[in-house]
This record gives C-alpha cells, structure tokens and sequence, in this order.
C-alpha cells in the first residue's frame, strides 16, 4: 500500500490531524457527502477559522477579492431551501425525488460557507493596469479556487467533512435579497460541512506520466 493509500485508509481525529505535515492534511481532505450536525466546535470559532483562512490566501496583485458569507443554523437551512425550490421549478416532477434527497443531504450539515468575488475589484484592477485587463476575471477564479481550497484545508484538519457545491446562478437572485448581498459580489461556490458520518471511498490516481513532465 502507498504512502499516501495509507493515509486515505486511516482515520485521523482532530489531534493527530493538527500534528500532520501539509502533504498528510492534504490526503486527509476528501470530499465527504454524508456530514452531520455532531460538531464540537463552536459556530463562532469555525466563523474565525474561516475568515483567517481566506485572510491568508494569495491573490492576484494582492487583490483580496474574495467575498465570504458563513451559513449557520437557520441560515444554513434556508438556503438549501432555496436551492430545493429553484430545482422543483427545474427537474421534472418525475425525477425531483433524487434531487431532494441530495439537497436533503447537504441541509443534513452543519453550516455553509457561500464564496462571492467581488465584481468592483476585478473592474478596478482592470482600469488600473490595462495591460491585463483581460486577466483579471481569470485571476480572480483563481483566488476564489484558492479561498475555497484554503478552508476546505481549515476545516479538514479539524477533523470535519465537507464537499464543494455550484448552485450558483440560479440561487443568486435569491441569496442576495435573503442575505443582503452586494450586486457586485458575484457567487462561485458553495462549501457545505459537518461532522463526517462516513468515510470517502479510496480515491485512485492517473498515472504520473500522464500528468507530470520534470526537467533537469
């Protein structure tokens, strides 16, 4: 078995995640879909967990564009509310059952993290340096990609599950007048967590010769 099977295979708690070297952490975070309520933590510490894993994320220019809005409690639950009701509009009615045990699954968590970029700086940087104009919006999914990857982190070494979610466009009009959200800020990802009620399966890999070429 692998060095890195092994780590997929073991279930690590909270303390022995916290004693892991970065690779190890990052073979622990998988993507979990049956989460539950049964955490530890305080809303109010994974809050602050949340947003210093954001604060710490590199950006383009040091842009700092990404936007986050926390989910806790009924907030939580309204939203996957409202992505349950856009979808009954979507799905037939003959198919819907699936599609709300899956959003049934997600509302099963414990809170969520809605992940914004905001649209003014994107246009500010554009106006500033003109030569990159049209690199900009691509430098700023790549801040969100790495907002989202830096708390899907935080949260893994606290020994919670989580899994990244694209509701987005047809929830925005929605979450912005239940939430108060800017018209600038333009949403690119939902990050639902909790506790881990079971484990990833074992996740296999292409060859490295296929994705890699090094160079001496």
């Amino acid at each position: 078995m692998s060095f890195l099977a092994q780590i997929f295979s073991s279930k690590q708690t909270p303390d022995q995640a916290q004693s892991a070297t970065f690779l190890e952490q990052l073979a622990q975070r998988r993507t979990i879909y049956r989460i539950g309520k049964n955490v530890s933590q305080q809303p109010q510490a994974l809050d602050q967990t949340i947003r210093q894993a954001v604060r710490l994320g590199p950006s383009a220019f040091n842009s700092q564009s990404s936007r986050v809005v926390n989910l806790f409690g009924q907030a939580h639950q309204d939203f996957w509310d409202m992505v349950k009701e856009k979808l009954r509009q979507i799905v037939p009615a003959e198919n819907f059952q699936a599609t709300s045990d899956k959003i049934d699954s997600f509302a099963a968590g414990f809170a969520t993290v809605l992940f914004f970029e905001d649209q003014n700086v994107v246009k500010s940087l554009q106006e500033q340096f003109a030569a990159y104009a049209d690199n900009f919006p691509i430098w700023s999914e790549h801040s969100t990609a790495i907002a989202q990857f830096a708390v899907w982190m935080a949260l893994s070494e606290q020994g919670l599950g989580a899994s990244l979610q694209h509701y987005n466009p047809i929830v925005d009009e929605q979450v912005a007048e239940r939430f108060g959200i800017p018209a600038h800020w333009k949403l690119r990802a939902q990050l639902v967590f909790g506790s881990v009620e079971a484990a990833a399966g074992e996740k296999d890999f292409i060859a490295d010769d296929t994705r890699f070429k090094t160079f001496y």
